[in-house]
């Protein structure tokens, strides 16, 4: 896709322990979109994922990468990537994970869709997405933690939970990022209720997600359940906004 009507566009790659698909997985990136620089932010991976990343971009000008000390949650990775390319002067920020699950050679229906959207998201639930090589079970999980959000938090996202999607710089300026506190999973359904509660135009796009290969996938009971306890947090508290609103409005 001809990317100069969105300016410049950087993907912000979280890594840990991904030395196995590091290099398949942006080879394949700056080959599907080559005007799209790619920024790997490595948690101090002790499989050599930072050496491979830091070689990649010896390689390849628009491919840069951010060393953190500590693994220390998804979110607090995409956090610091974010600011990153802000900093950097971006149009365009985007998320894709490093193992193979989000298909590069489809970030152009993304592209496509944010020229009237704020935020975009790749989602496995709307109709034409899809998901590859998953337990019935997983998948089962994953549609009813989605359905979950949407009931608790209300808000009429599908896909809530992806984690492939593209904001514009303006989207993530607006929504306060300093603010926010979720580390793991959670923070992209964080990110995407507050592009709602905002105001913003956030559009869905069907795609195809695939179960990594190669490597260990980093989702855990832990994690799992850290999410879930967040977001039943804040459906509580928004319902108690809700309510008192409307006690406001009735006096």
């Amino acid at each position: 896709m001809d990317t100069a009507p969105l300016g410049r566009v950087v993907m912000v790659v979280p890594t840990y322990n991904e030395a196995e698909n590091l290099g398949w997985v942006i080879g394949r990136l700056r080959a599907a979109e080559p005007s799209v620089e790619v920024l790997v932010v490595d948690d101090s991976s002790p499989d050599g994922t930072g050496a491979i990343a830091d070689e990649l971009a010896a390689a390849d000008p628009a491919i840069h990468v951010l060393h953190r000390a500590a693994k220390d949650g998804l979110g607090a990775a995409y956090l610091a990537g974010f600011a990153w390319a802000l900093d950097a002067g971006y149009d365009v920020v985007g998320e894709m994970d490093a193992d193979g699950s989000h298909q590069p050679e489809q970030l152009h229906r993304l592209l496509e869709a944010l020229l009237d959207a704020d935020l975009v998201i790749g989602s496995r639930y709307v109709p034409g997405g899809s998901v590859v090589n998953w337990p019935k079970r997983r998948e089962a999980l994953s549609r009813g933690g989605n359905l979950y959000v949407r009931m608790l938090l209300g808000i009429d996202i599908r896909d809530a939970t992806a984690g492939f999607r593209v904001f514009r710089r303006s989207a993530l300026e607006k929504i306060d990022l300093g603010s926010v506190e979720s580390a793991g999973y959670v923070f992209q359904t964080d990110l995407v209720t507050r592009c709602l509660r905002a105001g913003l135009t956030v559009r869905e796009v069907p795609i195809e997600f695939i179960e990594r290969v190669r490597g260990d996938s980093k989702m855990s009971r832990a994690v799992a359940t850290e999410s879930l306890r967040r977001i039943t947090r804040w459906g509580l508290r928004e319902r108690r906004d809700q309510v008192r609103r409307a006690l406001r409005r009735d006096r």
